[in-house]
């Protein structure tokens, strides 16, 4: 693998770009700022001491005039030239005496001196470049025409600079030697080997293994990272035991009543059976005919939730004729399995919603109770209004559901193991919820020892006066 695609390489590389821009920085801002100051310094120092020194040289007589500005220089620190006006149209100015012991040529028409002559009283300053190297200047005009021109090397100034810079280069070498080594190594115990895992934690998921848990116990963002591939993996192995328990459950509530069909059909056609028989192989192979049936619409049910293709209207429907509808319907089956089964309503209520899904809804809650709670356990069939809705509930006095398990019986495929609602797909209850929430409403469950109670919720409906006889019912 390139080293650059790694998190290492790009690290190193991200470091040394933040390194190098740092310099990069310092030496177009940092140095020539302190270039600038320091030469500003030695102009400031120069500008203060011009005046006293070319007064004191004005008032000087010609004769004590060299003694006087080498004396000026010692005070300056600085090189004192004196000129004198050799010709005023166009300017020309002459070295009359210099403390340069060397020689004058350097200065002659010197162009600060000739500026200062013409801005008279002000003086000139700046600096200037001569044979090769720089020079502050200040140049300091006097009433008899004369100039007196205070030169100072910046040599030193600038090869401090000079030698700055190149501290700041070997500085920054090593800075970005440093960041690139901190960088492609010291990030394997800090990121890539977390990384890594993490990649290897992907793979064993994609590939099925559930087991291993996804750890990291860091604050950051690959920690938070690996938490959710964790949250992750923990779904999906829930989900992944699910769909094996479906598969299992599904194939064993096929294969029951196809070996059951099967069988009682190779009996009524290899034996002469007596009518009541008949009738009776008859019935027991129509209930077995009802169990795939519903197993069947169940599936295509859900198929159709999770495509999106499954519809509801919003309509008037009356909550309390529904109850009628369920009881009528179930009436047979609580009294073959020795249920108590009775309506309980609190007046007339309607909502909004789609009455068929509701009576789907409310087949499933009704045939749950009968269906897994022992014999001889009453169940009611509610409806009332709370709070702006309208419920349709159905309760049972059974066992009731464990707590443990209240929080699942809406999930896909979930049964309680060891009861009566291990049996069964473990799909009814997910169904019904779903519905509720496409028809905008809920299913609520109070599950106490003793007393178990489902409500379908949905939006209380009624007609405005203004809309008395409108098929469309409008929200409280």
């Amino acid at each position: 693998m390139n080293p650059l695609r790694g998190v290492g390489g790009r690290l190193a590389l991200a470091l040394a770009v933040m390194v190098g821009g740092a310099l990069l920085l310092v030496d177009l801002i940092v140095v020539p700022s302190l270039e600038h100051n320091l030469i500003n310094a030695k102009l400031s120092q120069l500008r203060e001491a011009a005046p006293s020194i070319a007064r004191r040289l004005g008032a000087t007589p010609d004769s004590e005039l060299h003694n006087a500005v080498v004396a000026a220089q010692e005070s300056a620190d600085a090189r004192v030239v004196y000129f004198a006006l050799l010709d005023p149209n166009p300017v020309r100015l002459t070295v009359f005496e210099d403390s340069s012991p060397i020689t004058s040529a350097d200065v002659e028409n010197d162009p600060l001196a000739v500026r200062a002559y013409n801005a008279y009283p002000k003086l000139a300053s700046g600096t200037v470049s001569s044979r090769g190297r720089r020079f502050a200047e200040v140049a300091y005009p006097l009433q008899s025409g004369s100039v007196v021109l205070l030169r100072a090397s910046l040599h030193d100034t600038l090869q401090s600079i000079d030698q700055v810079r190149r501290r700041l280069v070997i500085a920054g070498l090593i800075a970005l030697a440093v960041s690139l080594v901190v960088g492609y190594f010291l990030s394997d115990p800090f990121f890539a080997r977390r990384i890594r895992r993490l990649e290897q934690a992907a793979g064993r998921i994609a590939g099925g293994d559930f087991s291993q848990p996804v750890v990291d116990r860091g604050k950051d963002e690959i920690g938070q990272l690996a938490a959710a591939f964790e949250d992750m993996r923990q779904r999906l192995s829930q989900l992944e035991h699910a769909r094996r328990e479906f598969i299992a459950n599904a194939s064993h509530e096929l294969r029951t009543p196809l070996f059951s069909l099967g069988g009682f059909l190779e009996i009524m056609s290899d034996e002469e059976l007596d009518p009541a028989t008949q009738v009776e192989f008859t019935a027991t192979m129509r209930e077995q005919v009802a169990r795939l049936t519903k197993l069947a619409t169940e599936l295509l049910d859900l198929s159709r939730l999770d495509a999106g293709r499954l519809t509801v209207v919003r309509e008037h429907v009356d909550l309390s004729a529904l109850a009628e509808i369920l009881a009528d319907e179930f009436r047979g089956v609580a009294l073959s399995r020795g249920h108590d089964l009775a309506i309980e309503n609190g007046g007339e209520t309607r909502a909004v919603g789609d009455e068929e899904r509701a009576l789907q809804i409310g087949r499933i809650l009704v045939e749950n109770a009968l269906l897994h709670t022992p014999p001889g356990t009453p169940v009611r069939i509610g409806t009332e209004q709370r709070n702006g809705s309208a419920l349709l509930t159905v309760q049972d006095e059974g066992p009731g559901i464990p707590a443990e398990h209240a929080a699942h019986v809406f999930e896909r495929f979930y049964r309680i193991e060891g009861a009566t609602m291990a049996s069964g797909s473990g799909l009814g209850l997910a169904i019904a919820r779903e519905l509720a929430e496409l028809m905008g409403g809920s299913l609520e469950l109070d599950a106490r020892s003793g007393r178990t109670i489902f409500a379908l919720v949905l939006p209380v409906a009624s007609f405005s006066p203004e809309k008395t006889g409108s098929k469309e019912p409008s929200l409280k």
